[in-house]
C-alpha cells in the first residue's frame, strides 16, 4: 500500500482530511509518526507558499509523497486577517480559544452583516523532489457575535453559514465534508490521486 504523508500536527485538521481521502487505498500518515522530521517554518507571504513549503520538505526528509495544507480564515471587515496567521492570531501560545475571543473582540463594533469571511484552503502535493500540483478552496459565510456549537475545530464555532442558519460547530459533519474550504480543495486533490493509487 502507497504512503501519504500528511505534513501536519494538527490533529483536527488530519481527522478532517483521513475522512475526505477514506476512499483511497493509502496508509496515510502525519508527522506524529515521523518526530525527527525537521521542523517547518510557515514564513510563507501565502498560505499556497506556506503549503509547498511544507509539503516540500517532508518530502526531502521522508522520500514518500507528501501533502501539505495549509487554510485560514479570512475577514473582509479586518483586511482579510487573520488570513495565513490564523492559527497563531492571538500570538506564540494561541489556542482556538484564544484565537475566537481575539476575533470577538477584533470584531466588536461590526455589525453581523458586515461581518463577511471565508475559510481558505490550498494544497501542495509532492512527490520525492518534484511538486505535482497546487489547488484550493474556499467558503464563504458570516462571524456571529458567540460561539454556536461544538463540532470541528479552530473558528468553526463562529463560522456561520447562512444556507444552512448553522455554524460550522453546529453542522453536521457529513455536510461540512462536502460545502467546506477543504472539502472542495480535497474533490480536486482527490483526482490527482488517482495517478498514484
Amino acid at each position: 500500500m502507497k504512503e501519504l504523508v500528511i505534513a501536519t500536527t494538527n490533529k483536527g485538521k488530519l481527522r478532517e482530511i483521513k475522512e475526505l481521502l477514506k476512499d483511497y487505498d493509502f496508509k496515510i500518515t502525519s508527522l506524529a509518526d515521523y518526530p525527527d522530521a525537521p521542523e517547518v517554518i510557515e514564513d510563507g507571504k501565502t498560505f499556497a507558499q506556506n503549503a509547498i513549503k511544507k509539503a516540500a520538505t517532508i518530502a526531502l526528509y521522508t522520500k514518500k509523497l507528501t501533502l501539505g495544507e495549509d487554510s485560514g480564515l479570512e475577514v473582509k471587515a479586518l483586511s482579510n486577517k487573520p488570513g495565513i496567521y490564523s492559527a497563531r492570531f492571538s500570538g506564540e501560545n494561541a489556542t482556538d480559544k484564544k484565537n475566537n475571543l481575539k476575533l470577538l473582540r477584533s470584531l466588536k463594533n461590526v455589525p453581523l452583516l458586515k461581518r463577511d469571511a471565508r475559510y481558505r484552503c490550498f494544497v501542495a502535493m509532492v512527490d520525492g523532489q518534484k511538486i505535482i500540483d497546487v489547488v484550493n478552496g474556499r467558503c464563504g459565510g458570516l462571524i456571529l457575535e458567540r460561539s454556536r456549537g461544538k463540532n470541528g475545530f479552530g473558528y468553526d464555532p463562529l463560522f456561520f453559514i447562512p444556507r444552512y442558519n448553522k455554524t460550522f460547530g453546529e453542522l453536521d459533519p457529513q455536510i461540512k465534508a462536502k460545502i467546506s474550504h477543504r472539502a472542495r480543495a480535497f474533490k480536486k486533490v482527490r483526482e490527482i490521486l488517482k495517478n498514484f493509487t
